[in-house]
């Protein structure tokens, strides 16, 4: 990462996979792959540096999404910095349905937290209620800034979200295509009303989907299926919903990775693989297998402590 202002915080921010199948809007995990984004006061104006995903095609003015949420924790603090220069290193695909969007947010808005002389602490309440708010719905904001798989749901319009445990056999897989989807797009695809058996089903394996994460991940193909939006976006994405009709086919817990194209496949740790292997080789390979060419195999770990930073002088915290 360039040099920056001794004085710069740094925020790590984790990609996720929201919906797991039945749990539309309202569950998602963090996964172990990162962007990571410093932020210095300067004397005036705005430098944006990028390297790694989306260099090169993401701007590097105000439209930045990563300032433009900064700009908005501003406002909410009453703060104003002379200058801004940001800098990130983008490890989450863009585009593909695995949060880069929301990682941004999450980024934009702990930076200027951490940064603000005028704050002592990040309040997470306020910081979930704002980056919700900016992002539109808290499925990918909470596991980002909180770690580890989340509920998320809202009262009287405000975002709130907990964590739930993930068993340790769980590893998840994210298979990643050349294309990318739009979220707009993919919600654009969903019907205004949907049959009552529908809603009935997937309520059902939604609630089948936590105990099954923290519990029996033995049960994660059947918690993993959905009626709610999945098919009704498959015209958007014909390859990954090809791809997703035979990793099930062959008994795997796939699901789409929030919006699309990725793929999210809840795999379980084979007998044959070590248990301090996060990976789970065996697990992968059948995996990959199924995958045509041209696609990325992504075997990631779950990101338990979420959005991270570091001030000056400071180890890197969550809180």
């Amino acid at each position: 990462m360039a040099q920056l202002d001794p004085d710069a915080v740094r925020v790590r921010v984790p990609a996720t996979s929201a919906n797991l199948g039945p749990a539309f809007d309202s569950a998602g995990i963090a996964l172990a792959c990162h962007d990571v984004v410093a932020f210095g006061v300067v004397a005036s104006g705005l430098e944006v540096e990028v390297s790694g995903r989306g260099a090169g095609e993401l701007p590097t003015d105000e439209s930045h999404l990563v300032v433009r949420a900064f700009r908005a924790a501003c406002d909410e603090l009453g703060w104003t910095p002379s200058g801004l220069r940001v800098v990130a290193e983008n490890g989450i695909p863009q585009g593909r349905g695995m949060g880069s969007s929301a990682a941004a947010v999450v980024a934009g808005v702990l930076g200027a937290w951490a940064l603000c002389p005028e704050v002592d602490t990040v309040d997470l309440d306020a910081v979930l209620r704002l980056t919700s708010e900016l992002e539109g719905h808290p499925d990918n904001v909470a596991p980002c800034l909180l770690g580890g798989a989340t509920l998320s749901w809202t009262t009287g319009g405000v975002a709130r979200a907990d964590t739930i445990p993930v068993h340790d056999d769980v590893r998840p897989v994210v298979l990643v295509p050349d294309a990318t989807l739009s979220t707009h797009v993919a919600r654009g695809l969903l019907p205004d009303a949907v049959p009552h058996a529908d809603a009935a089903f997937n309520a059902g394996r939604a609630a089948l989907l936590v105990h099954a994460l923290v519990s029996e991940p033995a049960l994660l193909f059947e918690a993993t299926e959905d009626r709610l939006h999945q098919r009704q976006r498959a015209a958007a994405m014909p390859d990954s919903a090809r791809l997703l009709e035979r990793l099930r086919a062959a008994g795997h817990a796939a699901v789409v990775s929030g919006a699309g194209p990725s793929l999210l496949v809840l795999t379980r740790r084979h007998p044959d693989d070590p248990a301090d292997d996060p990976a789970g080789a065996v697990c992968v390979r059948d995996v990959a297998d199924l995958t045509p060419e041209g696609w990325s195999v992504l075997p990631l770990g779950v990101d338990v402590h979420g959005a991270r930073v570091q001030r000056p002088g400071q180890q890197v915290s969550s809180r």
